[in-house]
């Protein structure tokens, strides 16, 4: 998919991955996933409400952006932080 496609097949790729990590995922990829899934919605309900169109590279660097100030700020542990950059990496091929 290109990175200035719209983001809407992205956007549901994404809950669906999440979803179905659900019943296989360990206790740190929930976590993981979970603490990600919040990044994403946000980003994605953030963009939405600019009610200007938008594409998949931007919702990628907006999400990029807000777990940058999350790390800065102290929120994760750095095993955490793995967790969720490892997770991140993958979602972003999808």
């Amino acid at each position: 998919m290109s990175q200035l496609a719209k983001p809407e097949h992205y956007i549901d790729t994404v809950a669906d991955y999440f979803d179905n990590l659900i019943p296989q995922a360990t206790d740190d990829q929930l976590f993981a996933a979970g603490y990600l899934r919040g990044h994403f919605d946000l980003a994605v309900g953030s963009l939405e409400v600019e009610a200007a169109p938008f594409n998949k590279l931007q919702l990628c660097n907006w999400v990029e952006q807000s777990l940058a100030k999350a790390i800065a700020g102290g929120e994760l542990t750095s095993e955490d932080q793995l967790h969720v950059q490892q997770l991140w990496h993958q979602l972003q091929l999808l």
